[in-house]
């Protein structure tokens, strides 16, 4: 059975809502991708090394990143050898298998956040300014609070100007406290202050916003130890996660802001915001290809609950939801499986 009947068996057991926002959200990088690896194969008629090298810039220009585009080329012509294909149609078939097998490696459920069981969870965002930072602070706010879990957000970035009022009115939308102190102040006095507050209030998760102010990395290296140093101090083995926010329609500059931002902090999880205003969708891979960092959450639309937990396959299935859909709608109809 084909890796595109597996995987649509595996879809069809998950939640057909959250498939469709995949599919819809990854419209975009679809076009980049899909339609040109369907119209690669069609042009050829056997693999040789024209096709790889088409293959090859196909994959690059969607930003699935130089080095690991190599190497999947390489790995596909091994498995053509090894299986000696000669149609350019099941090459389409491993292409997709081997994302899937890119991505997740050796684990499983690497999406899942660190959410403590009992007492307080506290989540640390970095990020540069721009890239959505404040938004997925309240997205996931919503989404916690939609599960029954009692909030608070920490007003941290307090050097960029409406930074706080920001995160107010997200407050505000979702029904969660907001801990601020005034414009300038020390970012880790707000965070002792929420720390008081999320345990005076019986809080269940404490998400923090801090400044993205990159291009002062020895500033920014400082503030974030600070911060981590004051959130430790009052509850040991917290930040349980440490979240760098990206803006996928910057490309390859994401990867940029990941690989500086990993210098200066422990890196647990990636969201990547704005996957739905890019061709680029490819990013997903290469960040955790070249970067060993998951992907933990998707922005795929505007909407409240656009803010996705990342899944492999439904990302996979969103990159070649055609694909997927003609093969099994070739088995239905008696197709070679």
């Amino acid at each position: 059975m084909g890796f595109f009947i597996k995987l649509k068996e595996k879809l069809t057991k998950q939640t057909n809502t959250i498939t469709e926002k995949f599919k819809d959200g990854l419209t975009k990088t679809r076009e980049n991708i899909s339609s040109k690896v369907n119209d690669l194969v069609a042009r050829y008629r056997k693999v040789d090394e024209d096709f790889f090298e088409e293959l090859e810039e196909i994959l690059i220009q969607a930003d699935v990143g130089f080095d690991t585009v190599l190497e999947l080329v390489d790995e596909l012509k091994m498995e053509v050898k090894r299986r000696n294909i000669q149609d350019p149609l099941a090459v389409r078939d491993i292409i997709v298998e081997k994302l899937v097998e890119i991505y997740r490696g050796d684990e499983e459920e690497i999406n899942t956040l660190n959410i403590q069981q009992d007492g307080l969870t506290v989540i640390l965002f970095v990020g540069v300014n721009g890239v959505g930072k404040t938004t997925t602070i309240g997205k996931l706010a919503y989404k916690f609070k939609q599960e029954g879990k009692k909030v608070i957000l920490a007003a941290g970035d307090t050097f960029r100007a409406g930074a706080i009022e920001q995160l107010e009115v997200w407050g505000e939308r979702v029904g969660v406290d907001v801990i601020k102190q005034s414009e300038g102040s020390d970012p880790a006095a707000v965070m002792y202050d929420a720390i008081q507050a999320a345990r005076a209030r019986h809080a269940d998760i404490l998400l923090c916003d801090t400044a993205g102010r990159l291009q002062n990395k020895v500033n920014l290296m400082r503030e974030l130890e600070k911060v981590k140093r004051v959130i430790e101090r009052e509850i040991p083995g917290a930040p349980h996660e440490v979240l760098l926010v990206l803006d996928a329609t910057t490309g390859q500059n994401a990867m940029v802001q990941a690989k500086q931002f990993k210098e200066v902090t422990d890196v647990s999880g990636i969201v990547l915001t704005k996957l739905d205003g890019t061709a680029k969708g490819g990013i997903v891979i290469a960040i955790r290809k070249e970067l060993h960092i998951p992907v933990k959450f998707v922005g795929l639309g505007e909407k409240m609950d656009d803010l996705q937990e990342f899944n492999p396959e439904q990302y996979v299935y969103g990159l070649f939801a055609g694909l997927v859909e003609e093969e099994n709608a070739r088995t239905d109809d008696g197709g070679d499986l």
